[in-house]
């Protein structure tokens, strides 16, 4: 028998807004159909939806214009995740976590050495926000903290070589296991990393991110499925 994942409204709507842009081949700067629309196809409620294309608008998927609609802000992310397939969800997240510690220790090492105000600014928004926030707010401000760190680097060419990834690193902030609060050990190490970044300290960034993927890792480790 396989293990019975716990899977929230808002998490079925995203996959299935994902798999209409696939179906659909839908291209960057498609429209999909009207929330109301949306809604009334999947049966679903308006905070569902909300919560699912908050997920989907936070992780470059798509944009919501006000008055407008909803429109695909990236493809790229589908065609490389359409050739993974990797059945073990702990396997599969030990090999991002992989590929994570490759892409973002020079990350956090650059955004210390290069970071400008505003992106101290924009990553202390975000830290805060975790703070104040549970559940999938706060694991929607985790993953925009990440993409700051990112944006701090100012390599575009690393930032798109992350957003081309991007949809695959999203597991880690969309309930691994079906369980939002599994990374909660790691926080502290995010405002030590924070402090590392912004006292300009490249070795002491990279210290605390690792802290932050060996918490990760354990998590992951350590997890055990329980089916009732």
């Amino acid at each position: 028998m396989k293990k019975i994942n716990k899977v929230r409204m808002h998490e079925m709507v995203s996959e299935e807004l994902k798999q209409y842009i696939r179906n659909n081949d839908l291209k960057k700067g498609d429209k999909l159909p009207s929330a109301e629309t949306i809604m009334k196809i999947l049966g679903v409620g308006r905070s569902s939806l909300r919560e699912a294309l908050r997920y989907l608008e936070a992780s470059d998927v798509i944009e919501v214009v006000n008055g407008k609609g909803i429109y695909v802000k990236e493809t790229a992310q589908y065609q490389m995740s359409a050739k993974i397939n990797v059945e073990d969800e702990r396997s599969a997240l030990l090999q991002l976590m992989d590929v994570r510690r490759a892409l973002e220790v020079l990350a956090v090492e650059l955004a210390a050495q290069r970071s400008t105000d505003e992106n101290i600014e924009e990553m202390r928004h975000y830290l805060l926000e975790i703070e104040r926030t549970r559940g999938q707010a706060s694991s929607i401000a985790d993953m925009k903290f990440h993409q700051a760190i990112y944006k701090a680097t100012g390599n575009p060419i690393l930032q798109s070589i992350v957003e081309s990834v991007w949809e695959l690193f999203s597991v880690f902030w969309n309930a691994p296991f079906g369980h939002q609060e599994i990374f909660q050990d790691s926080f502290p190490f995010h405002q030590t990393l924070f402090a590392a970044i912004v006292e300009k300290n490249p070795m002491k960034a990279r210290e605390e991110f690792n802290k932050i993927m060996d918490s990760m890792e354990q998590s992951i480790k350590n997890f055990q499925f329980h089916v009732t």
